[in-house]
């Protein structure tokens, strides 16, 4: 009886492993550059509506609140995120709405989400 529960707990610590790692990744995250294309999460994901055509809807959507976000190269979107409690990201992003940009900052990936912290951000070539 003892040993079978030694042998549960130690697979349920060997389990736990990874999860532990992944927390850790994800609050701490790390510094990477992305090239993707700004974009207005709302009618990207509901009307697949991008590019240069959507540009000025992107920039309306974004001041009236609706978040911007970065299609990268990968093809996951990213979400511009602040460690900084009230700091909203639309402002870094709108000059480049519906443009291919080049971001670098801290990337995190919780709950299924992928975020970027972004330190600097250029127009993409």
């Amino acid at each position: 009886m003892i040993k079978r529960t030694l042998a549960a707990m130690t697979v349920l610590a060997c389990a736990a492993l990874p999860l532990a790692a992944q927390a850790k990744a994800a609050a701490g995250g790390n510094e990477m550059t992305i090239t993707g294309q700004v974009i207005d999460l709302n009618c990207f994901t509901t009307k697949g509506a991008s590019g240069a055509g959507h540009k000025e809807c992107a920039q309306a959507c974004a001041k009236a609140g609706v978040p911007l976000a970065i299609v990268g190269s990968d093809g996951n979107i990213y979400m511009a995120v602040s460690s900084k409690a009230g700091d909203p990201q639309n402002s870094k992003l709108m000059p480049f709405a519906e443009e291919k940009v080049k971001v670098t900052g801290t990337h995190r990936f919780a709950n299924g989400m992928h975020t970027i912290e972004i330190t600097s951000i250029t127009a993409a070539t």
